[in-house]
């Protein structure tokens, strides 16, 4: 096993500002399985090779998703907790358990109207335009991906705006690793009202669906599930829109398309999925038993964490991506993404609106001033300053 003093900080604010390059040299130096740190102290192997990370993802047998056995080794105030620790849910349980939760979770997902929900993040964009675009210049980090993709969240789930609104104030705290417990319990106690509402009177929205699936779950599953959408889904959606519009203001292939010109925000957000991918590195596995894998070992219960980043990049399987979309950052075998529809549709609506809205938007600042967020796991800046001519409000 690597030295602390050989392993690759992951959270390092030189990780952040150039990840690609460190991805590069982590190749050069220990090939396709590099020692890394999540944070200090957390020791993990990250998989840089495209191929060895689909064998990984497809094989739950010798590599299950469950931390517990892992999570013993952790202190209990570690601050990777929230992010990793297992739960009864999809992501972080395998075989029978996964089945069960995977189950339920694809059908509350697959009844989600998309004509709906396209109408609702049309909506809600037009409403947070409508708070800035008379001023000629906003964050469109905190101004507007972000509620925009907290909204949507809620409209699929079912929640009303003030039990979500408490949900997102939770749910702000656990992503800073502040007050986990107080957080984790502000998020149940909002949730739980959320079931019993939904038990009491079903709709047509992912918590009634998960409420009303069969076999049943209990409520502190049913909570569970229900963090793990709030969490999968607002922080990658909300990066994807950003590192989106980012690469469409910045690149001229693009930019052009701001004013009309050829290439589309699909084709935008399929580019920033293949090579800078919000949920930079995820798909944590956990062998059972020490395996021996490109000659390298790799612990018992010790995080395998998939750089989908790296590997959409991956040198051996360069330029096979651009037309059949075989990227890693939607994940692979049975833990990839059950919401991708509906993930890509509010994240294109998104762009789409801000785009139509304020046609001659860019960047107040100059794109080596931005500043990339630290951390092990997300592709995410810190905020996303532009300017604009002011325009009137948007009529709805």
């Amino acid at each position: 096993m690597a030295s602390v003093q050989d392993r690759v900080a992951l959270y390092s604010a030189e990780f952040a500002a150039d990840p690609h390059r460190v991805y590069r040299e982590m190749r050069s130096e220990y090939g396709g399985l590099a020692p890394v740190e999540l944070i200090p102290g957390v020791p993990a192997t990250l998989v840089l090779d495209y191929r060895l990370a689909l064998s990984i993802l497809n094989d739950p047998e010798r590599f299950p998703a469950d931390p517990r056995e892992w999570q013993k080794t952790v202190p209990a105030d570690s601050p990777i907790l929230p992010l990793l620790q297992w739960r009864p849910n999809a992501l972080r349980t395998s075989g029978v358990e996964h089945s069960r939760y995977r189950a339920a979770n694809t059908l509350a997902i697959s009844g989600v109207d998309l004509n709906a929900l396209h109408t609702e993040v049309r909506r809600h964009a037009v409403t947070l335009v409508n708070t800035f675009c008379e001023g000629g210049s906003a964050d469109l980090l905190a101004q507007y991906a972000r509620p925009l993709v907290f909204a949507a969240i809620n409209a699929q789930i079912g929640c009303s705006e003030e039990i979500g609104a408490r949900v997102g104030a939770a749910f702000a705290a656990l992503m800073e690793n502040t007050g986990s417990e107080q957080s984790e319990a502000m998020m149940a106690a909002a949730l739980t009202e959320l079931i019993a509402a939904k038990r009491a009177e079903p709709a047509n929205d992912i918590a009634s669906r998960l409420v009303t699936h069969t076999p049943a779950l209990t409520d502190v599953e049913i909570i569970h599930q229900l963090v793990t959408l709030y969490g999968a889904g607002s922080e990658p959606q909300t990066n994807l829109i950003i590192n989106t519009l980012l690469l469409m203001m910045t690149d001229d292939r693009f930019a052009g398309s701001l004013l009309g010109g050829g290439l589309s925000s699909a084709d935008a957000i399929e580019e920033v999925l293949r090579t800078d991918p919000p949920f930079a590195n995820h798909c944590v596995t956990y062998p059972k038993q020490p395996i021996l894998l490109n000659d390298v070992w790799l612990p018992a219960h010790q995080p395998v964490v998939i750089s989908m980043a790296a590997c959409n990049n991956d040198p051996a399987v360069g330029g096979q991506f651009v037309d059949n979309r075989s990227h890693l950052s939607w994940g692979a075998g049975p833990h990839a993404c059950p919401a991708r529809n509906s993930a890509t549709l509010v994240v294109k609506e998104a762009i789409d609106q801000i785009l139509d809205a304020l046609p001659e938007i860019e960047l107040a600042i100059p794109p080596e001033s931005l500043r990339w967020r630290p951390g092990a796991t997300h592709r995410s800046l810190e905020s996303l300053p532009v300017m604009f001519p002011p325009s009137p409000p948007l009529q709805w």
